[in-house]
């Protein structure tokens, strides 16, 4: 899969200091970055004029090498800047700008308006005077770019430090993606996101952006259970397991069967019901994956039913209902485990494990580290996170997914790609790849059945 790796601001920081102690100065770096981002506005500004407002720290400094660079271009520039620069770089950067600056906003309509106020170094409110001023002028431009973070967007959060904060039309990541471009609720506020790179290197222990996964048709000598025998246990409610075991089909294992105690009249032809004893279904030494949970119920037989998975499983996806039955009692120790919640789930699993958290993102990396699973924490900023600390972060899906019955097609897909030999981390990170995708080939208003019928698309898309 392709990696985009995203920083905090203290890794980005030791990332830019190692480009300094390899030789590349405060300034030259400031060139690359603001160049390039100098670049991404030209295009946008197509000629029209431009206004850039500079901060004192180096966010501004980048600011007054974008302006002079536009000047350069043949823009008519215009710089704001209420502090005059604190650092030796922003300093030479207003230096080597040489024109005027303005500490005001001035009067008047403009065209593209520019923040360099702060970026991602701020990590408290802006005081009122410039709130105030960065909302006046992005008020009065059509077009508004910030450079790096927009200035009152916590970095490693994606908090809004303050209320009726301008949003951007093009927000330009500088040298790596910080956590904010993909969380909620600052990521709302920056339009269209690009990388400028600047040239860091990979950082040990950095969290990913889910990419387009590389995945590979089967080999010429496959056959269904080479591919991948994956078990999908059905319970109170087999709609849930019917939808999952449709998309686990399109996902990439080789034979799907569902593993109920009498057949369905709703299942489809294709889908094989294996109705022997559960412990005995599981007993199939060929079967490399078993999801449990969609549709399972919460009664005594549900529970006997996932401990049964988990006991006799090689690897389990655990989805829906058995989240909320499992205990710390029932994991084995050394297998494969992926666990799929939404946020209701994700609080239910943090209180039966003793995890003490905050967020979608910091809980499901103690859960993760704690019980031992990977954890697939779903919703509107999807995360998958390891027992060693790895993870990835996913790009915004559409937000028709929020429906009910996607969280089976989700479960499927990974069920699938856990099956199909992909391990639980990557097979976590594939499945929210290809969900988010088919849901973008689905369009507007579509069922879980519609969203599973798109992802043989997405799987083509990735090979």
């Amino acid at each position: 899969m392709s990696v985009a790796q995203v920083l905090t601001a203290s890794q980005m920081r030791a990332a830019e200091q190692a480009l300094f102690d390899a030789g590349t100065s405060v300034s030259e770096l400031m060139e690359i970055a603001a160049g390039g981002a100098a670049e991404w506005i030209r295009r946008l500004a197509a000629g029209r004029s431009v206004t850039v407002l500079c901060g004192p720290g180096n966010n501004g400094g980048d600011g007054y090498v974008i302006a002079r660079r536009l000047r350069e271009s043949g823009n008519a520039v215009t710089v704001i800047a209420p502090l005059e620069p604190a650092t030796d770089a922003a300093r030479e950067a207003r230096r080597r700008w040489g024109g005027p600056v303005a500490s005001g906003a001035g009067k008047g309509p403009g065209d593209v308006f520019v923040d360099c106020l702060f970026g991602s170094g701020l990590a408290r409110p802006l005081i009122p005077e410039h709130a105030l001023l960065l909302r006046d002028l992005a008020a009065r431009h059509r077009f508004r770019v910030a450079v790096d973070v927009p200035s009152g967007i916590a970095s490693d959060s994606g908090a809004v430090l303050g209320e009726r904060l301008p949003a951007f039309d093009l927000t330009l990541a500088l040298g790596a993606w910080k956590f904010a471009h993909w969380s909620l609720p600052g990521r709302v506020l920056m339009g269209q996101m690009r990388l400028v790179p600047i040239g860091i290197a990979g950082v040990e222990g950095a969290a990913q952006l889910v990419g387009r996964p590389r995945l590979a048709a089967p080999a010429v000598d496959s056959h269904k259970y080479r591919r991948g025998l994956l078990g999908i246990v059905a319970g109170a409610m087999p709609g849930a397991s019917l939808l999952a075991a449709m998309a686990a089909q399109h996902a990439g294992a080789g034979y799907v069967k569902l593993l109920a105690a009498a057949p369905d009249s709703r299942t489809p032809p294709d889908v094989v019901t294996d109705s022997a004893p559960l412990a005995e279904a599981l007993a199939d030494s060929r079967m490399a994956a078993v999801l449990v949970g969609p549709g399972l119920g919460r009664d005594d037989a549900a529970r006997d039913a996932l401990a049964a998975a988990l006991r006799r499983a090689r690897a389990v996806v655990i989805d829906a209902d058995a989240l909320v039955l499992l205990a710390p009692a029932l994991l084995p120790d050394g297998k494969p485990i992926l666990a799929t919640p939404h946020d209701g789930e994700l609080e239910v699993l943090c209180r039966s494990f003793g995890v003490i958290a905050e967020g979608r993102r910091t809980r499901a990396l103690a859960l993760a580290r704690v019980s031992g699973m990977v954890v697939l924490a779903k919703g509107p900023d999807t995360c998958v996170a390891a027992p060693d600390g790895r993870l990835a972060l996913a790009p915004p899906a559409p937000s028709w997914l929020s429906v009910a019955g996607t969280g089976d097609v989700l479960a499927g897909i990974a069920a699938s790609r856990v099956a199909a030999g992909s391990d639980a981390f990557a097979a976590a990170c594939e499945a929210v790849w290809l969900h988010g995708e088919a849901a973008r080939r689905a369009g507007a208003a579509f069922t879980p059945s519609q969203l599973a019928e798109r992802v043989p698309e997405t799987l083509a898309a990735s090979l």
